[in-house]
């Protein structure tokens, strides 16, 4: 069942004005650009992150996608992603957001980065150097509602078996981390 993130956390914690790391396809830092511009268009490669929290259950958190979101309003995704701002280290970066999006912390491990492009209609699209991390947390879920709509744990076997069963609700970097961050991890989880 999905909890709603309404009426908790309301705090602003990014816009469209933010610079972002723009980066080249080995990761070499070359610029920055507001995250407007990033996503423009066919979008500007820029240093992106993704975040898998498990709970002690081995279920994982996802979530919904606020409703205020330029690019996959409302659909599910990996428990947190964003981006590294200017400057910050990316260890700094993903406990900073996992923090201001769902009031957590945790014990984040790296897992692999690749690149992907995907367009948002014609609104936008991503175009991100991705590096994606798993995690654990014991922390209740504090959702920022600028932030996230709804959030859910699911088990590994209910999340595929939604996957499968309506693809679409999902978004395009979760459907293609999912499968590696099961093969890499999911002995260690117990997935």
């Amino acid at each position: 069942m999905a909890e709603a993130a309404q009426g908790l956390v309301h705090e602003v914690v990014s816009s469209d004005q933010e610079s972002l790391v723009l980066v080249d396809e080995h990761d070499r830092e070359i610029g920055s650009l507001s995250k407007a511009a990033c996503h423009d268009g066919e979008g500007v490669l820029h240093r992106a992150f993704s975040l898998f929290v498990f709970n002690s259950r081995g279920e994982l958190l996802l979530q919904q996608r606020s409703s205020d979101k330029r690019l996959w309003p409302l659909y599910w995704s990996n428990s947190c992603c964003s981006h590294p701002r200017t400057g910050e280290t990316m260890d700094r970066a993903i406990h900073r957001r996992l923090d201001q999006e769902l009031g957590m912390t945790g014990d984040l491990h790296f897992v692999y980065k690749f690149q992907y492009q995907a367009r948002y209609r014609e609104i936008g699209a991503e175009n991100e150097l991705c590096r994606v991390y798993v995690g654990m947390s014991s922390d209740p879920v504090q959702a920022n509602a600028h932030e996230v709509e709804a959030w859910r744990w699911i088990s590994p076997e209910r999340v595929d078996q939604e996957l499968a069963e309506d693809p679409d609700a999902f978004t395009p970097w979760f459907k293609l981390e999912w499968p590696r961050v099961k093969a890499a991890y999911g002995e260690l989880l117990g997935l």
